[in-house]
This record gives C-alpha cells, structure tokens and sequence, in this order.
C-alpha cells in the first residue's frame, strides 16, 4: 500500500510542478492597468480605450465618445477594461 501512496505522490507532484501562473511577468512585456495583464501588442489607442473602460468600471463614467464612434480599437479596448476591471469580477479570483 505505501508503495502505492509513493507512486501516486510523486504523479502528484509532477503534475502540480508542470502548473504555471496564467499572469505573464512585468518583465516579459505586455500591457498592464490597475493591477491587471491585458495581454501584448496593443496600439496606443486600444491602450486609452482599456484605460476609460476600466475607469468606467471603478464607478467614474469616462469614454471619449467621439474616438467611441469612429475607431473601432477604441471601442474594443474600452469594453475589454470595463469588463476586467469590475470590482465584482476582481474579487472572486
């Protein structure tokens, strides 16, 4: 039985040892706001849009709403910060 108990530890193991975080580091680059990894390779645009989304979340409506209107990476982003940045999603990590 233990010999059992050892095999099924070490199986254990190397697979809780194969689990990696779901954040990239700060220093593999990427787009961090508030606190939180959106990811790589956004246009500055899409970076002012996850910024006014993720204000908007946090309860202080910001949205420029003529870049709202006529760039879509505007619009994607602000959606993409509003969404992650809700005080109820951060708080059921």
């Amino acid at each position: 039985m233990t010999y059992a108990k050892s095999i099924l530890t070490a199986i254990l193991l190397f697979v809780l040892s194969a689990c990696s975080p779901n954040e990239v580091p700060i220093s593999k680059g990427g787009y961090y706001h508030s606190g939180i990894y959106f990811g790589s390779g956004f246009p500055d645009i899409y970076k002012k849009g996850i910024r006014d989304g993720c204000t908007t979340a946090k309860g202080n409506y910001k949205k420029s709403h003529w870049l709202f209107q006529n760039k879509k990476d505007y619009v994607d982003g602000w959606f993409l910060g509003r969404n992650r940045c809700r005080p109820e999603l951060l708080n059921k990590k």
